[in-house]
């Protein structure tokens, strides 16, 4: 493949997913505890040219770009009051735990219900851990004191999804629970859609490097079938 053209094509691919990424922080700008993405893109490497008649090296040549990783963005967001009785904040450091079928995860989203049985469940029904690790049981009222959940410091956080993240779970964390509250999303839009646009416009220059290289290929093509004998 002419090299110009893969390079602009891996451009175009590593914008695709830093869209679609920027598109997920749009679309949860609003969701309680998420967490935004922050993706940096990095070269696949590079070939030293050099004078095929001397052998002097003249430079290097990248052969594309790649995203390098994806990470997420931990910092925390305003917190709201909402008056309703289970819904809980972290105020500093922490996450809440929530038994799942998968194992433990953690999350920062405290909107949280009452099971038929009592259990204090998140929004797709998993129980919420309590210092103990126990599930959390609220009590004859209906009320849950906030002093009875867990607070847990995870290491190496990582997104897995439904606001959940995985990590090494290190004890219990310095942030105090609120009840009657809810963090909301670290994903600002506007933020988001200055990078949307600017990454569109990346995907556009690599569109326009392609379309370039065709018609010159093409153009070479056919006045070398043109060229007499």
């Amino acid at each position: 493949m002419e090299r110009g053209l893969y390079i602009a094509a891996t451009g175009m691919v590593a914008e695709m997913v830093r869209q679609d990424q920027i598109a997920n922080d749009l679309a949860n700008a609003s969701t309680p505890g998420y967490k935004s993405d922050r993706s940096t893109q990095s070269s696949f490497g590079e070939i030293l040219l050099s004078n095929t008649v001397s052998g002097q090296p003249i430079g290097a040549l990248g052969l594309g770009a790649q995203i390098d990783r994806i990470v997420m963005d931990g910092s925390p967001a305003p917190i709201r009051d909402t008056g309703e009785p289970l819904d809980f904040a972290i105020q500093g450091d922490g996450w809440f735990g929530v038994q799942t079928p998968q194992g433990v995860r953690y999350t920062r989203n405290g909107q949280f219900a009452l099971s038929p049985q009592g259990i204090l469940i998140d929004g797709m029904g998993n129980p919420v851990l309590g210092r103990g690790g126990g599930p959390v049981r609220a009590a004859r009222d209906g009320s849950v004191d906030p002093a009875l959940l867990g607070v847990f410091n995870v290491t190496n956080p990582r997104k897995v999804g439904d606001s959940y993240v995985t990590g090494a779970a290190g004890g219990q964390a310095t942030g105090e629970v609120r009840a009657g509250a809810l963090e909301g999303s670290n994903a600002e839009p506007s933020r988001s859609m200055v990078d949307m646009i600017s990454s569109f416009r990346a995907f556009e220059a690599g569109q326009r490097v392609v379309r370039t290289i065709d018609e010159t290929l093409q153009k070479a093509a056919n006045q070398v079938g043109s060229t007499g004998g």
